[in-house]
């Protein structure tokens, strides 16, 4: 179930079905296990129709802000999944950049928000009518960076949605256990959706919870 999804309409169909995301995923793992790649990877699965789901909501000319798992939120976006690809070979999939897309992912946990607040308040000020799609996980969404850009962009009304994908884990560590949250206030604007990942926080093999 995705929550507060309702209130953002559609504004174009998917360019992805829930098999070719699989796909695009399965080849990486290969490349991997082949030792094809320069650097370290963070796979996505296990999300596919939610993200599917929800991306039909961004236009192509809105920005998208990822995290370190930004495979699946980069084709959902339209970015070229030859030139993806390449990218992830030459070790940049954690940090998957495209002006021309208008895609961006960053590794730091939380850095993405303050950069995704600060170009949905350039969107307002040149007028604009271009959304901010900024994707975080639920060890984001406690991080006091989430709730002051958050109330920000409220303040300023700004056009920006914050999605949180929730998969339960800081990295490695239950999101709970974290930072002892048990009872967790979800915004209403807030896109948020729970699922269980297919993958270990990095690369393959076995997921291991401290």
């Amino acid at each position: 179930m995705i929550k507060n999804l309702e209130q953002y309409p559609i504004v174009k169909e998917t360019l992805y079905d829930k098999e070719g995301l699989e796909q695009f995923e399965k080849d990486i793992v290969e490349d991997w296990e082949l030792g094809k790649i320069k650097g370290p990877v963070h796979l996505s699965g296990g999300n596919e129709d939610e993200l599917i789901e929800i991306c039909k909501r961004i236009k192509p000319t809105d920005w998208v802000f990822s995290t370190w798992r930004s495979h699946y939120h980069a084709l959902l976006k339209g970015v070229p999944s030859k030139w993806l690809a390449d990218e992830i070979l030459a070790g940049r999939s954690i940090t998957i950049v495209s002006e021309e897309y208008k895609f961006y992912a960053s590794a730091i946990v939380g850095a993405i928000i303050p950069i995704a607040t600060g170009i949905a308040m350039a969107n307002k000020i040149d007028g604009k009518d271009d959304k901010v799609f900024c994707f975080i996980g639920d060890m984001a969404f406690e991080t006091g960076g989430f709730y002051e850009m958050h109330k920000y962009a409220t303040n300023y009304n700004l056009p920006i949605v914050f999605v949180v994908e929730d998969n339960g884990v800081s990295t490695n560590t239950p999101t709970e256990k974290t930072w002892n949250d048990k009872k967790r206030e979800i915004p209403s604007d807030v896109i948020w959706y729970d699922y269980k990942k297919k993958w270990p926080h990095y690369g393959t093999g076995k997921w291991v919870v401290f």
